[in-house]
């Protein structure tokens, strides 16, 4: 995003970026390939979404969940703004615990696999026109 925006952070062109990412990590896995995506999982419907594609590709998921204190966030992103501050905006502990309240934690069953791939949410048929619309193929 930065190298792309600068010091703008616009949130439209960042879910174009995040679909633009998720069309490859599709198409590789159509490849065969392995591909993991650390981004953009913050709901259940986005994993959903994301769980859904790969299945109909007939990949497995493993979902993943590591649990920060706000400390180590806080350190990570001190870090990181350190060592590469071209990379990343600063982010104030204000911002961190409200996006920390916006996180839909996984339940141990959707982490483990057992637990089915919930409907798409109401309005849309399928899960690839919700991750359409989620992620949108440009800004206009």
């Amino acid at each position: 995003m930065k190298a792309l925006y600068g010091h703008e952070n616009p949130p439209s062109a960042q879910d174009v970026i995040e679909g633009r990412l998720i069309q490859i990590g599709l198409r590789a896995l159509e490849l065969g390939n392995n591909v993991v995506i650390d981004y953009g999982l913050w709901s259940r419907d986005e994993r959903s979404a994301l769980r859904q594609a790969a299945a109909d590709l007939g990949a497995a998921v493993e979902l993943r969940y590591f649990e920060l204190t706000p400390a180590e966030q806080r350190r990570r992103l001190d870090q990181r703004q350190a060592e590469a501050p071209h990379t990343t905006w600063p982010m104030s502990d204000e911002e961190l615990a409200e996006w920390a309240a916006n996180i839909d934690i996984p339940t141990p069953a959707e982490l483990d696999g057992s637990e089915p791939i919930d409907d798409p949410p109401a309005g849309f048929a399928t899960w690839n026109e919700w991750r359409t619309h989620r992620w949108p193929p440009s800004v206009f």
